[in-house]
């Protein structure tokens, strides 16, 4: 089972590809960064005895993994202070939670060879082990993989984690701004990180989804072109007993009806990951076909122009 962590709503940095040169297109090259955990424990070990805020002194000299957490996440150095001071025992139990990185350091190299396999053109970005304040557990930026330390009690779903992160760092999906452009973003990346990984996606949200799937699929297509997220990304409105999050299962239900039509499934890899236009990838992939024609013939439209932006 891949553990779902907790992901602070931002806009998506579709485009990233294009900041990737420098980083290492050999998987077993690619770098684990941990220097920042040791200066937040060093910090924080200071707190009682310090005049001044410690933790400034980590974000002053932290990895561009802590530079990429600032914004919505830690903020400030006060504001890191603020929340560890408050919730201090719970920064505790994750002390040592990084000793036995280095396992699963060589078990997410070989997930990141994988993915070399399907995806020649990849690139393995620095993953960055750094400490926030309970809001993320995990992102990307230019620089990298971000994994929120506090967050973890464990080691044992940090392996899908990164690797989710990792194909989110290879997208390149543009298209307007829609609940299908973003539940296509989620959704592909699970379905590839599954693929790369041999690990099986059993999340709550994909034993709804399955369960609900044609009440969910006749809804999708209703709401799918719209900016309102609300029941299927990030939060739920309580109308019915719905999990979070049912926008993974739905674009991974559209990423894997798309990929086992292409023949050639390292094109499709491709296509998958450089979406162009998300309309046109959910006709191609022909999952919704009933539930469109449905929804077109009820709205007096064609079907066709169903999938015109």
């Amino acid at each position: 089972m891949r553990a779902r962590y907790i992901f602070a709503f931002l806009p998506l940095a579709f485009g990233m590809t294009n900041a990737q040169t420098g980083f290492s297109s050999d998987p077993l090259n690619a770098v684990f960064e941990t220097k920042d955990t040791d200066r937040f424990w060093k910090a924080f070990d200071t707190m009682e005895t310090s005049k001044q805020n410690p933790f400034a002194d980590y974000i002053k000299n932290g990895s561009p993994g802590v530079k990429g957490f600032i914004e919505y996440r830690i903020i400030n150095a006060d504001s890191l202070y603020t929340m560890v001071k408050k919730r201090k025992e719970d920064y505790l139990k994750s002390r040592n939670v990084l000793s036995g990185i280095n396992q699963k350091e060589r078990r997410i190299k070989s997930i990141y060879s994988a993915l070399k396999y399907w995806y020649p053109q990849a690139k393995f970005p620095p993953i960055y082990f750094v400490y926030g304040r309970f809001n993320t557990g995990g992102t990307f930026s230019k620089d990298g993989i971000m994994i929120g330390t506090e967050t973890l009690q464990n080691l044992d779903g940090i392996v899908g984690l990164a690797s989710h992160e990792l194909i989110h760092f290879q997208q390149d999906i543009k298209g307007n701004d829609s609940l299908l452009k973003y539940i296509l973003s989620e959704g592909s990346a699970d379905f590839i990180s599954e693929m790369v990984s041999g690990e099986t996606i059993n999340s709550q949200f994909y034993k709804y989804g399955e369960a609900n799937s044609d009440k969910l699929y006749r809804e999708f297509v209703t709401v799918m072109k719209k900016k309102d997220f609300t029941d299927w990304l990030y939060g739920t409105s309580k109308k019915d007993d719905r999990p979070n999050d049912l926008g993974y299962w739905m674009g991974y239900k559209i990423s894997e009806a798309y990929f086992k039509k292409q023949p050639d499934k390292h094109k499709a890899i491709h296509d998958i990951l450089h979406i162009q236009n998300p309309l046109l990838f959910l006709k191609e992939s022909g999952l919704l076909d009933q539930y469109i024609r449905e929804y077109a013939k009820k709205n007096n439209m064609k079907f066709e122009d169903f999938f015109k932006e």
